[in-house]
């Protein structure tokens, strides 16, 4: 699959807007030279420090390259471990119903309409999260977490609440360096989740009313967090019978089993308040449980166990979880994803095989341990190297980490209010997939392709175009202005100012912004193309020059498939 860069020329910049580097709904090989893989602290090159900040943050700036160079992959991954999560504060608790007071009235400024906004929809949420990820210290435990969100999917179509939605993303960033049985264990109690997916006030089966447990969160725990839904190898390959078919990793006995494990729990009673079945909504702590509404009974769990009957709901709890934490698939069907939101739609079975092995023991006996799962992803011969020769390397940048690579690459700002509306315009409205499947599936495949690219799953026409708009707002129309309803809002905006020393020669310009930008991976033809379209504005006019750069660059469908 060749990339085609289709560039029509113009003098005004208007042009810029009409004649964009069109973006293919494909993967696109780029003719380069690699450049070797290696993962030692010596000799960190400019191109692979800023690949692994790409991979491992929001975006690359210049003084991460430089700082990333200087210290080292060790070093640098042990800081961004050991820094505090940045997180949500200052959500507080509401009421389940808006008082009259805090409902949308018609006018957009009114008071109540405001207090509606940022209590009872995710706006201020969705808002601090690009904050945390533009200027965020913990950019690799802000990268994990919002992989694991694209993974323990709860949404805001369902959980509108402000301080709910806080309250578990603040889990994620908590649990993205422990071990995976916590997680499995936070998730599987959090009330958030528990509302989404139906585990919350489930009760044990009642005959004299017709009554069953409800499946949803056993049904998803096991599909879509953790195992999946066939046996795997440890490379992430299907195991198959005789026949050729596919081997089920369980079956819907398995699902009912979890399913009557799951009952007897409730939200966390409000301080001050008697905790009863059941609890009213209360987003704040972890579910509580109720013997007398948890099946007794027997139960199926994964691989053939039974679990014995009289036992209390935690008992239960911790069983059944236990079972899934110790499924041989856990390491390939999690690690894989993980490779997926971090480096690269199609890692090789070998890249799988080698995350599956450290998710089993880190070295030290321990399994899922998430610190060591990430230093391999991150480490991995496939994910270091100045360049990458597979046409099928790497991935769509989707709408979040589009936005946030430009403006962190660029030294821009923002408070979060565009990048809100715009990441929605892109198909990614921050924290309300469409479904329990996220935005995009990890499995998704190309159309008329055998490769996965899971971003593409949301990209079509429209999408492709309202990236280019956003880019040339952000670059030729000065972002957005601060928003008066906002406290403390400071708009959107680029600095463009410090490459206009390079403008002179367009060329020295294409590379200054190609070595920041893509860590020197743009191809001749297109350096060449855009150097050309620079050189069409006047000289003297070095603003428009660097604009026009930017806009041509970061529009590309180089620039967009991070490799």
């Amino acid at each position: 699959m060749l990339e085609e860069i289709q560039i029509r020329h113009g003098t005004d910049k208007n042009w810029a807007r009409s004649g964009w580097l069109g973006i293919s709904i494909a993967l696109t090989a780029l003719t380069l030279t690699a450049c070797g893989s290696d993962t030692t602290n010596i000799g960190v090159s400019q191109g692979d420090a800023n690949r692994m900040l790409e991979q491992s943050s929001f975006g690359a700036t210049t003084q991460n390259i430089t700082r990333l160079q200087g210290t080292g992959y060790d070093a640098y991954l042990n800081e961004q471990f050991a820094a505090a999560p940045t997180g949500y504060s200052g959500f507080a608790y509401v009421s389940p119903s808006a008082p009259a007071n805090c409902k949308n009235d018609g006018t957009a400024t009114s008071a109540a309409s405001l207090c509606a906004r940022d209590n009872y929809s995710l706006f201020q949420v969705q808002r601090r999260f690009f904050q945390n990820a533009l200027s965020g210290s913990d950019q690799l435990r802000q990268r994990v977490a919002f992989a694991l969100s694209q993974i323990f999917v709860v949404s805001g179509i369902k959980i509108n609440g402000a301080y709910g939605m806080a309250a578990y993303q603040n889990m994620l960033l908590q649990d993205a360096f422990g071990n995976f049985r916590d997680l499995l264990n936070d998730v599987t109690l959090s009330p958030v989740m528990g509302n989404y997916l139906d585990m919350v006030n489930n009760d044990k089966a009642n005959p004299a009313r017709g009554t069953t447990p409800n499946e949803n969160f056993a049904r998803e725990l096991l599909q879509l967090f953790s195992i999946g839904v066939n046996l795997l190898n440890i490379d992430g390959s299907v195991q198959t019978d005789a026949q050729g078919r596919p081997v089920p990793a369980y079956n819907e006995n398995v699902i009912e089993g979890y399913s009557y494990l799951f009952t007897g729990w409730t939200y966390p009673p409000r301080p001050g308040t008697t905790s009863q079945w059941t609890n009213a909504v209360n987003y704040e702590g972890a579910m509580v449980s109720f013997a007398s509404q948890h099946d007794t009974g027997s139960k199926l769990v994964l691989q053939g166990r039974v679990l014995p009957g009289g036992r209390t709901p935690e008992q239960d709890l911790a069983d059944g979880l236990d079972a899934v934490f110790n499924h041989p698939n856990v390491g390939p069907f999690i690690g894989k994803q993980l490779i997926q939101h971090l480096v690269t739609s199609n890692p090789s079975p070998q890249y799988i095989t080698r995350v599956a092995t450290v998710f089993d023991n880190n070295g030290q006996g321990v399994r899922g341990d998430m610190r060591a799962v990430i230093r391999a992803i991150l480490l991995d011969p496939e994910a270091r190297g100045d360049a990458k020769t597979d046409p099928n390397y790497g991935h769509l940048r989707e709408p979040a980490l589009f936005m946030t690579s430009i403006l962190r690459n660029l030294g821009g700002q923002s408070d979060g209010v565009y990048l809100r509306s715009q990441a929605d315009s892109l198909q990614q409205n921050l924290f309300t997939p469409p479904t329990v499947f996220n935005y995009f599936p990890p499995g998704y495949a190309i159309p008329g392709t055998t490769s996965q690219g899971p971003e593409f799953g949301i990209e079509d026409t429209m999408s492709a175009l309202n990236r280019a708009d956003f880019v040339y707002q952000l670059v030729y129309g000065g972002g957005a202005a601060a928003d008066s309803t906002v406290t403390g809002s400071t708009g959107t905006s680029l600095d463009l100012s410090g490459y206009q020393s390079s403008a002179a020669n367009p060329d020295t310009l294409v590379q200054q912004l190609n070595q920041q930008l893509m860590h020197g991976t743009l191809s001749p033809v297109a350096s060449a193309t855009i150097a050309q379209a620079v050189n069409v504005v006047p000289a003297t006019d070095t603003i428009n020059r660097v604009r026009m750069a930017v806009y041509l660059l970061t529009s590309s469908q180089q620039y967009q498939v991070e490799r």
